[in-house]
């Protein structure tokens, strides 16, 4: 015990040592290069006119939606809950006041809210989540590390994957029913997407773990180039989505063909997408040869056109995740998670989920781009680093910005910390509510290039970039103390979606050599001497939607909090359902033979063990 807490000790003072060393060098970067990245002047006026051509009215309905989730092991049944709840209001913009903000009120009664409930014993979890199969699959796992029946329940991401579903379902919901015309979500919209992408890019495992593909819609199997292309379909032609580059060039391919309804040559494809160069005219060439022995497109004389099997596929998806969703959260059913498929009853996985849930986002996202809706997230603790890691050496290594390498290895690691230290030690300087200028969240995977050429980046993993224009992220802070100017809010990061009136302008061209040398073009705000209306709009929004009086809510966002508190208060209440339901099952004349078998060692132990405590 001495020794752990010398240890302890050192250790301690040796890392506030660093952290205070890190917090310096932060404070001296300002003058060096980021007082020309924060902006802090925000104009109501322009506000005001920004929401009026936006909007096409500045007084307009907004939403928050946050969601919970829990799981139980009780009586031998593990039971996964998740849901989602919104709150709502309007927010009216004036000139040269702040935005005017009301909450409905009512909110348990009045409000918007989704859930499901899935009762399921915890031998067959592993027939719903394939990370528990996964891990149970392994011979050497089995022997060295069995799984307890709890360790199952908490290791499954059932729960998880029901709440993250429910809160864009929802979200969805309000934008396409409910006339929302700003919402905000509590989670990174770009990582969603980015780890959704991932996580459901095994195209082998859909045929042996998804219920949804081969499921009929309209008498037709949903089939496996289907559930490809809606993995993908993210559609806006002003903003050129998605790039005809790397990986995105296929179906960059196919959704022209889709859009122009017409057969086209080699050539015709490649000056409709501004394809210039050899390398790149032969990788096109060989996606359509691809295409078309997986019967995406049929050829015929050197013309291609989109096979009529695939023609409104993407409504077919709709119609497939609302289908889904409705039976998952709004229909009477004996286990949601249960749903015929040529007959006979089978699982939705967790594989199925994140494929819905990803169709949700691009159902949400077309439907903002086309209402006009504000679509912002907002994450209040991130770990990122991909400002200080990707953008700053980018952008020094092609000439935008100066500073010494020096100056960089010395500052704080993550994104939030080098900025809430920018802010707190320069507090005369830097105004509150200030927000660094805007960028595509394509940075993330952009590095310098690795053979040091002027222009040139290279990808962060792979040498792969993901699409850009899609996203657009910043960092903020809100609000500071009176007394203790020094004393400020969390930096929170935030990212929104990027709109063709006012984002698509704003680009950086840079060379990726992938294969071919081709364009990456990222949104990109150099400095804050860029106007941003959009950037403008949401900080005079988000700034009107604090509230000082609140102290968890200090430099965070009111509506938020409230849906937060909501659906927290309403896990509580399905909490004390699901331990009744396992009293239930232990008190039941026509189960009380089995129960004694079903509850787990440790449960009866500690039955037993309460009951000798309170004799």
């Amino acid at each position: 015990m001495k020794r752990t807490g010398e240890l302890l000790k050192a250790g301690a003072e040796s890392q506030v040592d660093d952290s205070r060393g890190r917090f310096e060098a932060a404070k001296d970067l300002y003058d060096k290069l980021l007082h020309n990245l924060i902006v802090s002047d925000f104009s109501f006026d322009l506000a005001y006119e920004t929401a009026s051509r936006f909007f096409g009215a500045s007084k307009v309905k907004y939403a928050a939606v946050d969601g919970s989730m829990d799981q139980v092991l009780t009586g031998g049944l593990a039971v996964f809950w998740g849901g989602a709840y919104a709150v709502t209001g309007e927010v009216e913009f004036g000139k040269g006041s702040r935005p005017g903000v009301t909450y409905e009120t009512g909110f348990v009664e009045r409000g918007r809210g989704v859930s499901s409930c899935v009762p399921i014993y915890v031998d067959l979890v592993q027939d719903v989540d394939q990370t528990i199969l996964a891990g149970g699959q392994r011979a050497e796992s089995a022997i060295t590390k069995p799984m307890t029946e709890q360790a199952v329940v908490d290791n499954s991401t059932i729960a998880n994957w029901i709440m993250t579903l429910s809160e864009f379902y929802l979200a969805y919901h309000m934008v396409a029913s409910e006339n929302v015309r700003i919402l905000l979500l509590d989670r990174s919209l770009s990582s969603m997407r980015g780890n959704l992408m991932l996580d459901t890019s095994r195209k082998k495992r859909w045929k042996t773990e998804c219920a949804i593909c081969d499921l009929e819609v309209d008498g037709t199997a949903f089939d496996m180039n289907e559930i490809e292309l809606a993995r993908h379909r993210i559609i806006n032609d002003t903003l050129g989505t998605p790039s005809p580059r790397g990986d995105y060039l296929r179906y960059a391919i196919i959704y022209l063909l889709e859009r122009t309804k017409r057969p086209m040559a080699l050539d015709e494809i490649c000056q409709e997408l501004g394809i210039k160069g050899d390398d790149r005219v032969k990788r096109a060439e060989r996606y359509l040869s691809r295409s078309v022995e997986e019967k995406f497109l049929l050829e015929s004389n050197g013309s291609y056109r989109i096979n009529p099997r695939y023609v409104g596929s993407w409504d077919r998806a709709k119609k497939l995740v609302l289908a889904t969703t409705r039976h998952l959260f709004e229909e009477s059913s004996t286990n949601p998670m249960r749903i015929k498929k040529h007959g006979k009853e089978v699982w939705f996985t967790t594989h199925d989920l994140a494929l819905l849930t990803l169709f949700t986002i691009h159902m949400l996202i077309e439907e903002c781009w086309t209402r006009k809706c504000l679509l912002i997230g907002v994450t209040k603790d991130t770990t990122a680093r991909d400002f200080r890691s990707h953008v700053i050496p980018v952008c020094v290594g092609s000439g935008m910005w100066k500073v010494e390498r020096e100056d960089l290895e010395k500052i704080p690691t993550t994104d939030r910390m080098l900025l809430q230290a920018v802010s707190m030690l320069n507090h005369e300087k830097v105004q509150v509510p200030w927000s660094l200028i805007e960028y595509d969240v394509a940075f993330q995977t952009i590095v310098p290039d690795f053979q040091n050429r002027v222009g040139y980046v290279s990808g962060a993993v792979r040498n792969r970039i993901i699409p850009e224009r899609l996203f657009v992220k910043t960092y903020l802070q809100l609000d500071a103390a009176d007394r203790d100017p020094m004393l400020r809010s969390n930096v929170l990061f935030v990212d929104r979606l990027a709109y063709p009136e006012f984002d698509g302008k704003e680009t950086v061209s840079f060379k990726h050599d992938y294969t071919a040398v081709e364009p990456v073009e990222p949104i990109f705000y150099r400095d804050k001497s860029i106007p941003n209306e959009m950037q403008n709009l949401m900080m005079v929004l988000l700034k009107a939607m604090s509230a000082r009086s609140i102290p968890e809510v200090f430099g965070h966002n009111k509506p938020m909090f409230i849906a937060d508190k909501i659906a927290k208060e309403l896990r509580l209440r399905v909490k004390g359902i699901i331990e009744a339901t396992g009293l239930w099952l232990a008190n039941n004349p026509r189960l009380r033979r089995f129960s004694f078998y079903m509850n787990t060692f440790r449960e009866r132990r500690a039955e037993i063990e309460y009951a000798r405590r309170t004799a």
